[in-house]
């Protein structure tokens, strides 16, 4: 890791992207966790999938946001850290009707600073799941299609 602070307004290398209508920020990034600020608009989610690697969390610091493993809804509100252990389908929903801003964290952060690279912009769900693959981020198929 390199010393220093990355600023509110910036992201590592100046990156910002869009990720299926959300923006993300990086903020830190090494071998052993990647760190990034989201902004996740109203009525936009992350479709349920699973990081057979990775452990992620997220830390709600404005909004709500609900979180699906599986059959089980779990409801978050600012302040509240939300665990998502690896291995474990979930799907992250903001079903509030407004904004949420939050911190994501993963670890290890193996290649998914370069998984949103590849993301930036794409905004066709078989694409993204055929790019996310390669990136050991793995999405279920809708309910539908089971």
């Amino acid at each position: 890791m390199i010393k220093g602070v990355t600023t509110a307004g910036e992201g590592l290398s100046d990156h910002v992207w869009n990720v299926v209508g959300q923006t993300y920020v990086p903020k830190l990034h090494t071998e052993v966790a990647f760190v990034w600020h989201a902004t996740l608009p109203a009525d936009t989610f992350v479709p349920p999938h699973i990081h057979t690697h990775q452990d992620e969390w997220i830390f709600l610091i404005e909004g709500a946001l609900e979180i699906e493993f599986m059959q089980e809804v779990h409801k978050a509100n600012a302040g509240d850290t939300i665990r998502m252990p690896r291995g474990e389908a979930h799907g992250i929903f903001n079903r509030s009707g407004k904004e949420a801003t939050c911190i994501f964290g993963v670890a290890p952060s193996r290649g998914l600073y370069d998984l949103f690279i590849q993301l930036d912009g794409v905004t066709d769900p078989a694409e993204l799941t055929r790019i996310s693959a390669l990136f050991e981020v793995d999405f279920l198929p809708p309910p539908d299609a089971a």
